[in-house]
């Protein structure tokens, strides 16, 4: 009797964790000999119905001319991402930003490197696109200037310099 209880406790383990949903994806930032794993500050499912908890940005420190390297999951790479890095100058202030889209399901990873040894990374955020689009308030898609649909983000993660 107990062996069966047992048992039945099992599979019932078992069949509550199959069907849990899946955790939310995480990225890894890893700069200067060190990383960390961001969850996603927003997450929501391909048609942006449903979005999970809310996450803070992860903090790393990254010295001035220190590349980042970004490694996205496959069930982040195998749709349409971005990446946008914002460096800052740390002798003149000077900001910039660059912007990089992947949608052919190749990219897991992407190294963010500054643009001189006096440019620090400041900001990375990766952006995941849903299957959703931007809409007017008649229903109407939201397109820019070559007729194309505004598309919409579903999941944002964000690694903040702790230097700057």
């Amino acid at each position: 009797m107990r062996r069966a209880v047992g048992a039945l406790l099992a599979c019932a383990a078992l069949f509550v964790t199959g069907c849990s949903a899946a955790p939310d994806p995480e990225v890894t930032f890893y700069a200067d000999g060190d990383s960390t794993v961001a969850a996603p500050l927003i997450y929501c499912d391909e048609v942006l119905k449903q979005c999970g908890d809310e996450h803070r940005p992860v903090n790393l420190d990254v010295r001035p001319g220190m590349p980042v390297q970004v490694s996205v999951p496959g069930s982040v790479a195998d749709t349409p991402w971005v990446i946008i890095v914002q460096y800052v100058n740390t002798e003149t202030g000077k900001e910039s930003i660059d912007q990089q889209a992947f949608t052919d399901g190749s990219q897991h990873a992407y190294t963010a490197t500054p643009p001189t040894s006096k440019d620090r990374v400041a900001v990375i955020e990766v952006q995941q696109i849903g299957a959703a689009y931007g809409v007017d308030q008649q229903g109407n898609p939201i397109v820019d200037e070559n007729g194309q649909p505004q598309l919409v983000t579903r999941g944002i993660w964000s690694l903040q310099n702790s230097a700057t």
